[in-house]
């Protein structure tokens, strides 16, 4: 029977090679993108944070560009038969007139009524009424006649007029403005009245001003 012997010597350089080369753990227990097992989440590289993360800008509210004591600007814009109007058409009348968001909303069509039954009053005061939106003129044609409406309705399509006006939107500027001016026969503005969430609040305001002009 052969026997193979091995020096203590011999051992003793093993130990110490073992001990100065361990073995070096995987490199790649996680791959650069895996997936949770248990939450779904997506595991990403780790990100660089010695830059700054550029933030997103703040919602910015347009000051209005019209106010109590201004000339009105004059502007052209077509009605619901689609026919041109404009501003100085009214000159020598007072004039109620209100941006609104938007054809057959709940809050527009209670507004729009509202207006339509007071409208006597208004027109005891000598006062036209408009109404500004940015639908188009077969839109205010047909809330106009399925509200049974009395007065103007005129296009502002791609809001030119409103954003010229300077009338201030609400949400966070994702909800067109609900804002009304009264102007004088001469054509000054004498009220400005904003009241997003309680339309009929605009008639009250208004035919106060207009029954003291």
């Amino acid at each position: 029977m052969s026997c193979t012997c091995v020096s203590n010597h011999t051992l003793s350089i093993l130990h110490l090679q073992s001990r100065s080369n361990p073995k070096r753990p995987s490199q790649h227990l996680l791959p650069k993108q895996s997936h949770s097992q248990i939450y779904g989440i997506k595991l990403l590289p780790t990100l660089n944070i010695s830059s700054p993360i550029p933030l997103p800008p703040k919602p910015t509210t347009i000051s209005a560009k019209v106010s109590k004591g201004d000339v009105a600007p004059t502007f052209t814009l077509k009605d619901q038969d689609g026919k041109n109007v404009a501003l100085s058409k009214y000159k020598g009348k007072p004039v109620v007139l209100y941006f609104y968001p938007a054809d057959e909303s709940p809050g527009c069509t209670k507004q729009a009524c509202a207006f339509r039954d007071s409208y006597e009053k208004f027109k005891k005061a000598g006062a036209q009424v408009v109404g500004i939106s940015g639908d188009d003129p077969s839109s205010h044609k047909a809330f106009a006649k399925k509200n049974r409406l009395p007065f103007t309705l005129l296009s502002d399509e791609g809001n030119k007029v409103r954003k010229g006006w300077g009338v201030p939107s609400d949400l966070f500027g994702t909800l067109p403005g609900r804002q009304t001016y009264v102007i004088d026969r001469t054509g000054v503005v004498q009220l400005i009245y904003n009241n997003q969430f309680q339309p009929e609040k605009h008639i009250d305001e208004t035919l106060k001003l207009l029954q003291s002009l």
